[in-house]
């Protein structure tokens, strides 16, 4: 079995949705039939997210409310 994950444990990303564009670290990498869910943390808070939800550079449009 071959993974191709995007993002690496210790990576920073942000949530493309994320208004404030706050950095989060990835702590944990679950992979199921389908996809690969990343485990990501803000401060004291984590959350699962597909790939395709994250990036690895700020969005600084979306930060600013052009989106």
């Amino acid at each position: 079995m071959t993974i191709k994950n995007k993002f690496n444990i210790g990576d920073i990303v942000y949530l493309k949705t994320d208004i404030e564009q706050h950095p989060r670290m990835v702590i944990g990498i679950n992979v199921r039939p389908t996809a690969i869910i990343y485990v990501v943390t803000f401060g004291t808070i984590g959350s699962d997210h597909y790939e395709m939800e994250l990036s690895s550079t700020r969005d600084t449009l979306v930060a600013c409310g052009v989106n």
